[in-house]
C-alpha cells in the first residue's frame, strides 16, 4: 500500500472499534472554532438561542428547599458507596434512583410531572455527577467551562465566551465537585497543595486553584475534548489543514521524523498531536508521557505514563523528566510527550539524537522561530550549564519539522506554518517554510479569514529521505497554486 492509499485509509475515519464521526455539513464546518469540538450537522448558529441553552430558570423557593433536603438525604443514604470502586456505575445509578424516589415520596410534596423530572435530574447531577456543571459537560457545543466563583460560571461556545445563569448553591457544593474530580485520579487539593491539574473520564483537562492562592474562592477551568477523536479528514474539512499538507505530514510521521507541534494556549496543539499520532503504524510500540492523560491514541500497542505530584509530606513526586528517562528503558519505537515545558526538553532532545526517531511533542510558542528560542530556554532549565551553541546544535540535530497552529482573530484554528529545521549556519538554526497560511486573501463580511494554507514552492531537503524509505508522495504537493489551480 503506497502513501496515498494509507492516507486515504486514515482520512476515512477511525478504526472499526471506534464509533465513526458523522460527516460534517458545510454549515458545521463554517461554525467550527475549536479542534476539540465537532458541531453536529443539525446544530448551527441559527438553531442556538442567544443565551446558553443549558441555562435554566432558578428553582422556586419551595423546590430549592426540597432539592437541598433531597440532596443531603441521598448523600447520607448512599454514604461510602458513592466512592466504592468495586460498585458498578449502573448499580449505583439504580440504587440512587430508588433511594431518591423514596425520599421524594416521604416529602409528600405536590409536584407536577415536569417538576418531578427536573428535581430528580438536578439531585442526581449533584450526587452522582458534577452538579451545575453536568449539563454543560453533556453539551457537545461547549468547549470550555470557567468557574470563577459559586455564582459566576462562563462557557466558551463557537469561539465566544458567554456567562451562564448556572450557580452552585454554596462553596461547599463547589468544593465537593472539585474533590470528586481530583480524587478519581488519585490527586488531592487542600491548603497545603492549593492547585492541581486533573482530568475527567473523557480526557477533558481540568485546572483547579483554591484559597489562599485564589482570593475570591475556588476557581476551576475545564477544557473539554471531543468524545470521538477527530480524524485528519475532519481537520481538512474544517480548513485547519490542506490535503497536500496532510499528505506531507503523514509521510513525515511514516518516515520517523521528529516533529514538534507549536502554538499558543488553546490553539489545538493536543488535538493536532492526536491526528499526527494516528499516522503511526500499528506495529510500533508507543509510549506517551503527560502531566494529565489527554491523548486519545487509537493504536493497540500504547503505554501511557502520567506524572505524579508530591504527597502531603512533599515526597513521592515523579516529574515528566523522570518519565522521559525511564521510557528509554522500555524499548519504545515512538515517544510522544504531551508537552515539554521544563528540563525534560533536554532529555527528549537527547533521546531524539540517540536513535529514538519518530518522536512527537508540543511546545508553547507563537512561531517556528519562537519555538526554537523556547526550546533553548527550556534546555537551560535542566540545570546543566551548556554553551548556547551546543544547545542549538542539539535542537537543530534533533528536530526535523515544526508544525505551527494558530488561533486566528475570527476564532478558527489554522496550521499557519509547516517548517523544516535544516541545520546550523554559524550560530543560527536555519528554518525553511514548506507551507504558509495565505493571509493576503483577506476576510469576508463576517470577519472570517478567506485564506488557506498554501505551498511556498520550496521542496524540503528531507523529501530525499522518503525515496530512500520507499515512501511515495504526490509530485505536485509543493506546487504553488495559481488562481486556485496548482501548477
Amino acid at each position: 500500500m503506497n502513501l496515498s492509499e494509507r492516507l486515504a485509509a486514515v482520512r476515512g475515519g477511525t478504526p472499526a472499534t471506534v464509533q465513526e464521526l458523522p460527516e460534517p455539513s458545510a454549515q458545521a464546518a463554517a461554525n467550527y472554532s475549536h479542534p476539540g469540538l465537532y458541531l453536529p450537522p443539525n446544530v448551527s448558529h441559527e438553531s442556538q438561542p442567544e443565551q446558553v441553552p443549558a441555562n435554566r430558570h432558578p428553582l422556586t423557593d419551595g423546590l430549592a428547599g426540597l432539592k437541598t433536603r433531597a440532596t443531603e438525604s441521598l448523600f447520607q443514604r448512599l454514604g461510602a458507596r458513592l466512592s466504592d470502586p468495586t460498585m458498578v456505575e449502573d448499580e449505583l445509578n439504580k440504587l440512587a434512583a430508588s433511594e431518591l424516589a423514596d425520599i421524594i415520596a416521604e416529602e409528600q410534596a405536590a409536584l407536577s410531572g415536569d417538576e418531578r423530572r427536573r428535581l430528580i435530574k438536578e439531585v442526581s447531577d449533584d450526587v452522582l455527577g458534577y452538579g451545575p456543571l453536568q449539563q454543560m459537560l453533556d453539551d457537545p457545543t461547549i468547549t470550555e467551562i470557567m468557574v470563577n466563583s459559586t455564582d459566576a460560571i462562563y462557557i466558551e461556545r463557537l469561539g465566544q465566551i458567554i456567562q451562564t445563569t448556572h450557580r452552585f448553591a454554596n462553596e461547599a457544593q463547589l468544593r465537593r465537585v472539585i474533590d470528586k474530580i481530583v480524587s478519581r485520579i488519585g490527586r488531592r487539593i487542600d491548603e497545603s497543595s492549593p492547585l492541581v491539574d486533573a482530568r475527567l473520564e473523557d480526557g477533558s483537562r481540568v485546572n483547579v486553584i483554591i484559597p489562599p492562592l485564589a482570593v475570591n474562592g475556588p476557581t476551576m477551568t475545564i477544557r473539554k475534548f471531543s468524545h470521538v477523536p477527530l480524524t485528519v479528514q475532519n481537520l481538512i474539512d474544517f480548513g485547519t489543514l490542506s490535503t497536500e499538507m496532510a499528505e506531507l505530514l503523514h509521510a513525515c510521521v511514516w518516515a520517523r521524523m521528529n516533529i514538534l507541534v507549536s502554538g499558543g494556549t488553546g490553539t489545538g496543539k493536543t488535538t493536532l498531536l492526536n491526528v499526527l499520532s494516528s499516522f503511526i503504524p500499528p506495529t510500533d510500540r508507543i509510549i506517551t508521557i503527560e502531566d494529565a492523560v489527554e491523548l486519545q491514541l487509537q493504536q493497540e500497542h500504547v503505554i501511557r505514563l502520567e506524572s505524579r505530584p508530591p504527597n502531603i509530606e512533599g515526597k513521592g513526586e515523579v516529574a515528566i523528566r523522570e518519565l522521559v528517562r525511564n521510557s528509554l528503558r522500555m524499548r519504545p519505537d515512538r515517544i510522544v510527550v504531551g508537552e515539554v515545558r521544563g528540563g525534560e526538553s533536554l532529555d527528549m532532545l537527547q533521546a531524539m539524537n540517540t536513535g529514538h526517531d519518530g518522536s512527537l511533542s508540543t511546545v508553547h510558542a507563537n512561531s517556528p522561530r519562537d519555538c526554537i528560542a523556547r526550546l533553548e530556554t527550556l534546555v537551560m532549565m535542566a540545570g546543566i550549564e551548556l554553551p548556547l551553541r551546543a544547545i542549538r546544535e542539539q535542537v537543530s540535530s534533533a528536530v526535523d519539522l515544526i508544525v505551527q497552529i494558530t488561533r486566528l482573530r475570527d476564532g478558527t484554528r489554522r496550521v499557519t506554518h509547516v517548517t523544516e529545521v535544516q541545520g546550523m549556519e554559524g550560530d543560527i538554526v536555519t528554518l525553511q517554510d514548506a507551507f504558509l497560511f495565505d493571509y493576503s486573501a483577506g476576510v469576508d463580511a463576517n470577519g472570517k479569514y478567506l485564506g488557506k494554507p498554501v505551498a511556498t514552492g520550496i521542496r524540503p531537503r528531507f523529501v530525499e529521505r522518503f525515496a530512500d524509505l520507499g515512501i511515495q508522495i504526490s509530485p505536485h504537493i509543493f506546487d504553488v497554486p495559481v488562481q486556485g489551480v496548482r501548477r
